[in-house]
């Protein structure tokens, strides 16, 4: 059974819409990128999919997507909104794992460190806005300073897997998807094989962290 309780942060309500694991030995607390909410294809199917892996899926809005804003406010304020719901996420007693796609992968890396978080899960991550490599956000991943997974689409113009740099994190490739996790129709994988890859990717890494 799903459920969402707003709460109040000093950037405005936020959202936390839960699917429990029934003996979960974790959470995974993962928000929406700046053009886009819980409802992302790959959000949608960790949630239907991990609880059964004994990890609770905590999906969370920002208080502008909660508000009906249509665009996300500057970076500084979504940590803030991120911080202030922070402690409703580890209400049930465990480690808490720090995820986001897009922008909200920035937010998960930004601030793991500070606020405690078990590990860090970046979903499709801006390396860099498209057509504009030079202004690199690399060390924004590099300081997570926790385990990091990323799951990058091979063909994601804020970033394509071979231009990551080195370092501590992990990375999975979902071959030929872009920022959203969509393939082309003529892709010789289809839209739910490329789902597929993305849950299996963070299934297997969770796992390790046991």
């Amino acid at each position: 059974m799903t459920k969402s309780e707003i709460v109040p942060t000093d950037a405005g309500d936020a959202r936390i819409t839960w699917h429990p694991a029934r003996k979960p030995w974790t959470v995974l607390a993962v928000s929406h990128g700046a053009g886009g909410g819980i409802e992302a294809r790959d959000l949608v199917a960790l949630a239907a999919a991990l609880p059964a892996e004994g990890v609770s899926v905590a999906l969370v809005e920002q208080p502008w997507r909660v508000a009906g804003k249509k665009v996300a406010p500057a970076p500084k304020t979504l940590d803030t909104g991120w911080r202030g719901l922070w402690p409703a996420l580890a209400v049930p007693g465990l480690p808490v794992i720090a995820g986001g796609r897009s922008a909200g992968a920035r937010v998960a890396c930004r601030t793991a460190g500070e606020l405690g978080a078990a590990a860090v899960l970046a979903l499709s991550f801006p390396l860099h806005p498209p057509g504009r490599p030079e202004r690199s956000r690399a060390d924004e991943l590099l300081g997570a300073g926790v385990p990091t997974l990323v799951v990058q689409g091979g063909n994601d113009p804020f970033g394509k897997p071979a231009e990551f740099p080195a370092g501590p994190h992990t990375l999975a490739e979902v071959p030929y998807a872009d920022h959203g996790f969509a393939v082309p129709k003529r892709a010789p994988i289809t839209q739910d094989e490329a789902l597929d890859s993305v849950v299996g990717a963070v299934t297997e890494w969770l796992a390790s962290l046991r």
